[in-house]
């Protein structure tokens, strides 16, 4: 069996070990348009904030591909995949016939339509190693900030490069930071701790235009002038592959529960895959590590042959900006169960007697236990949720729920 694998991620080092464990044999061929082994993408911001060095970055051992007996083809671009054929058309022609393929591409960074942005000499994106080491070249004590994007990418941006620069500006169009993570008091109290740390926001607002080094704000008409600018507005998932082959596309490439796309023998994972999600009870995309770990590992148990299925996806975030950390899950919907404080936020969601989403600031001992719920959309009725809404506990279980929770740890 030969196993192509387009895209070197999280999602593919997950189809690797789903592939293995169901077949030892066949061959696996890995095509890598970056230069470098499987690293983890969010460590980006803490290896320029110094709190992770280079080399600790790498997602998997360094003997990894060879103890799986897998060929990667660094610095490679899939240019085309041949359905019918069963070929995948690299850059420079050649071609590499497979008998099942997953597509792990990502996705990539959303510029809007800016005036004068191609006139901005030092702009920066912040997905990957190579806009890290390009970002960390132009920076020096003396430089100006501007980030254009209050989300998750653009404010770890922030974390990293705060203490290397005089200064930094957000802005976003958004009323508040993290608008898709956090509901408004949430992001104000995380907004109120980058803020501590020397943080500027402009928030409703939006650069209408560019001149050289000063950014023209729609709204409030400001200029502000600039050193460097980082543009995270957004990501879109890579698609095109598919979606030039026939397979089916919306905003991202469309895959049923087992990860299988409509194209036969090709299999989808990762940011550029667009799921079930079970929160919501239909298909979206959840640009989330652990959402691409579990979606490349289902793809490739089925790849190999096996039987496996995602269907329990949620939407959960895990961040941390210096000494403020944060966790969600799930959807915002329904009876709100409040316990804030002046350091630390919890918000419950309730909906149909289940637990069904959570907002935790600085308050998040054994939250693994409300995330569990969720997944299960466990009745509340089966547990005593008086107990567990004020801390996430086994003993709000029965005696048998606790006992298979702790064989299940085991």
């Amino acid at each position: 069996m030969k196993y192509v694998l387009i895209g070197n991620s999280i999602a593919s080092v997950a189809c690797i070990e789903g592939i293995r464990s169901v077949d030892k044999k066949g061959e696996i061929t890995v095509i890598s348009a970056e230069k470098y082994p499987v690293y983890g993408r969010p460590l980006i911001s803490y290896c320029l904030l110094g709190r992770v060095k280079r080399e600790n970055m790498n997602y998997r051992p360094a003997d990894f591909y060879e103890k799986n007996g897998v060929k990667v083809l660094y610095s490679r671009r899939a240019e085309k995949i041949d359905a019918q054929g069963r070929t995948v058309t690299l850059d420079g022609g050649e071609t590499i016939a497979y008998d099942k393929l997953l597509v792990a591409t990502g996705s990539r960074p959303f510029v809007p339509p800016m005036q004068g942005i191609e006139e901005v000499e030092s702009k920066y994106s912040f997905m990957t190693m190579d806009d890290m080491l390009a970002l960390e070249k132009a920076l020096s004590p003396e430089k100006k900030v501007l980030v254009i994007g209050a989300g998750l990418i653009g404010l770890k941006c922030v974390e990293g490069i705060l203490d290397r620069v005089k200064s930094i500006t957000v802005v976003d169009m958004a009323d508040r930071i993290m608008p898709s993570v956090l509901d408004k008091e949430g992001a104000a109290m995380v907004q109120r701790g980058l803020e501590e740390h020397g943080v500027k926001f402009v928030l409703g607002d939006s650069a209408e235009k560019f001149e050289k080094n000063v950014a023209y704000l729609k709204n409030s008409k400001k200029k502000i002038a600039f050193d460097i600018l980082v543009v995270a507005v957004g990501v879109r998932a890579n698609t095109e592959l598919v979606r030039e082959a026939g397979g089916n596309v919306n905003r991202g490439i469309v895959v049923d529960k087992g990860m299988h796309t409509s194209l036969e023998s090709v299999f989808a994972a990762g940011d550029c895959a667009e799921g079930y999600d079970s929160s919501i009870g239909s298909d979206r995309v959840l640009a989330l590590l652990p959402n691409a770990y579990f979606q490349g590992s289902v793809a490739g148990v089925n790849m190999a042959g096996g039987m496996a299925l995602h269907d329990d996806a949620i939407p959960m975030n895990a961040i941390g900006f210096f000494d403020t950390h944060v966790l969600t899950a799930g959807v915002y919907e329904g009876e709100v169960i409040s316990d804030i404080g002046d350091n630390y936020y919890k918000k419950l969601f309730i909906k149909d007697g289940c637990l069904v989403g959570f907002i935790l600031i600085n308050k998040f001992l054994r939250a693994g236990i409300y995330t569990s719920l969720i997944r299960a959309k466990t009745p509340l009725s089966e547990v005593d949720f008086e107990l567990l809404s004020k801390e996430p506990q086994l003993l709000a279980f029965s005696k048998d729920a606790r006992k298979q929770k702790l064989a299940r740890r085991v």
